[in-house]
């Protein structure tokens, strides 16, 4: 980290309101950049911009500044992209799950039908997360795969795979971190 930012980092962590505008500047694009690919909409890829920074400056105090900001930022970034996303997903979910008993009911077609550039991005999407899960160490793998894939609850999980609630827990929380590992290195690449 060069002299000026962390000058900057310095003065945000003792509060200073212009050290907290500067970092924003200084990083919004990249942090844009970083999320933006992972969504359909801007609005919410605007929303996980503004997430992001606000958990990093609050999490600003356990920054050690003796490492760079820039990565530990698109960290905080990608995993609040993933979260993000994961809330979309369940959302959606919900949603199909209303419009389908009102559409038998009513026998109307659905109401979800996505554009064929929408079908391809969202396939896309689905192809690379199979893809980074299907890497995941096999500890983690199975939990992942109930959790974002299926789209099951931690009890339900714990129970179908017969562990304990707090190893599901864990487990997901760790294969969330190995994702967001995975995903940094591609975009790298």
């Amino acid at each position: 980290m060069d002299a000026k930012e962390k000058e900057l980092v310095l003065k945000a962590m003792q509060g200073n309101q212009m050290a907290y505008r500067m970092l924003y500047q200084i990083h919004e694009k990249s942090v844009r950049g970083r999320v933006s690919g992972y969504f359909q909409w801007k609005a919410d890829a605007d929303d996980v911009v503004l997430e992001t920074f606000q958990k990093a400056f609050a999490a600003l105090g356990s920054f050690d500044t003796e490492r760079e900001f820039r990565p530990w930022l698109l960290t905080i970034a990608t995993r609040t992209a993933l979260d993000h996303l994961e809330s979309i997903q369940r959302e959606s979910q919900k949603k199909e799950g209303i419009l389908h008993k009102t559409d038998s009911s009513e026998g109307n077609a659905p109401l979800t039908d996505f554009t064929p550039e929408e079908e391809i991005i969202n396939d896309e999407m689905h192809e690379r997360l199979m893809g980074y899960i299907d890497e995941l160490p096999s500890l983690y793998k199975d939990v992942m795969i109930k959790y974002m894939i299926e789209e099951l609850e931690y009890e339900e999980i714990a129970r179908e795979l017969g562990l304990e609630l707090n190893t599901v827990r864990t487990r997901i929380r760790r294969g969330k971190e190995h994702l967001s590992k995975m995903m940094l290195r591609g975009e790298e690449e």
